[in-house]
């Protein structure tokens, strides 16, 4: 069942519904906020579960699946295995990177005040020990570009902080010609990628960090995610939480001497989260095995069939005006008169599945974000719904 095409999955609902269980009852369209398992996954976690029940959860085979683990992601990544630490959530490795780093009084981090709250308190938290916090406000919600960021740039700039894909406009950064012009006036730049990663391929040459939660379009399990430092900079950050795993103890014994371990396995302090591990693997390698550019021609695909539909009803979206190559799986709608929660319990009474955030002047939106099993019957559904009146 791991091995089906995207073409099987959309074709025959038996398969699609024996991979996805979630789409026997449901409609899900909130991949954005906490995905359900896939049943390869919730299978794997089960067996893993079993398996430690009758002797241990350290076994040889969690091992072997740590390290494949390293070995998938650092594919997602374009990577190295070793520029890879299996470790969620993502406020886990973004508060590795402000912690870690050698900052200096007026010291700046530019940053984006309504990226996700995750994304914003660990820069906003250097302001104690001197470091200046430069905000962005694009024009439009999430719609960060390089014009934008080069007019925060100063001399002082150490880091560039930025979500790859805004969770509420789903505006999808260009964090490569990001990249490439942060890189060449030396400043480091990490991003909050748990909105893009297994959505889209993303290329670790462009950014020094990346941290992202299995929970969204991984479709892994919550806890379990992903910390990423580029192999050069490792000795650059300095790891911040310290233990037996990530310091040299043979035989379990503290030594005099502070050793740390190779690559990126430095910043994993503690006992790993091993069952989590197991559904993340379990998850990427289904999605590697669909294709990522695949799942992001669906996902686009998706994006646009729903737009279109929405809009025949009478729905806006914070994304109408976005390029095609700047959008996301991410659709935030309105509608003027109409009442959020009515609509939204509706919609929870028929089976289907969406977010509701809010912006900071208080303006209301319902997310869809479909994922690549989703299929224009779905959308269909939903808009059946949306356009009902009473």
């Amino acid at each position: 069942m791991m091995n089906c095409s995207l073409e099987d999955i959309l074709s025959k609902e038996n398969i699609r519904n024996a991979l996805f269980p979630v789409t026997r009852n449901r409609v899900f369209l909130a991949h954005a906020a906490v995905s359900p398992l896939p049943a390869p996954t919730a299978e794997k976690i089960s067996a893993a579960a079993f398996e430690a029940s009758d002797w241990s959860q350290e076994t040889e085979s969690f091992f072997q699946t740590i390290t494949e683990a390293r070995e998938t992601a650092a594919k997602l990544l374009m990577a190295k295995a070793s520029e890879i630490a299996l470790l969620g959530p993502t406020a886990l490795g973004l508060n590795l990177v402000a912690n870690g780093l050698p900052w200096k009084p007026g010291d700046e981090v530019v940053y984006y005040p309504d990226d996700y709250p995750t994304n914003v308190y660990p820069w906003k938290n250097l302001e104690k020990f001197g470091v200046k916090t430069v905000p962005l406000y694009p024009e439009e919600p999430g719609k960060i570009t390089l014009p934008l960021v080069l007019k925060a740039l100063s001399s002082k700039t150490k880091l560039v902080a930025l979500a790859s894909c805004h969770y509420l406009s789903g505006y999808l950064l260009d964090y490569q010609e990001m990249g490439e012009a942060l890189h060449k006036r030396g400043i480091l730049f990490s991003l909050d990628g748990i909105q893009s990663l297994g959505a889209s391929m993303m290329d670790s040459r462009y950014f020094d960090f990346l941290s992202a939660d299995s929970h969204k379009w991984l479709l892994g399990p919550l806890g379990a995610g992903i910390f990423y430092c580029k192999e050069s900079l490792q000795d650059y950050l300095s790891p911040t939480l310290l233990g037996a795993w990530n310091i040299k103890s043979p035989d379990f014994i503290a030594q005099e001497k502070i050793e740390m371990e190779r690559g990126a396995r430095r910043y994993e302090s503690g006992a790993l989260y091993a069952l989590g591990i197991v559904g993340m693997q379990t998850s990427m390698e289904l999605l590697l095995a669909i294709g990522i550019n695949k799942i992001r021609e669906r996902i686009l695909f998706l994006h646009q069939y729903l737009w279109e539909n929405l809009c025949r009803v009478g729905w806006k979206s914070l994304s109408e005006g976005f390029p095609l190559e700047r959008r996301s799986g991410i659709i935030s709608a309105f509608a003027p008169g109409v009442d959020p929660q009515g609509i939204l319990a509706r919609l929870k009474s028929q089976g289907v599945v969406v977010s509701f955030r809010m912006d900071r002047n208080k303006n209301w939106y319902l997310r869809f974000a479909p994922h690549f099993y989703n299929t224009e019957e779905d959308i269909d559904r939903v808009i059946e719904i949306l356009a009902y009146k009473e």
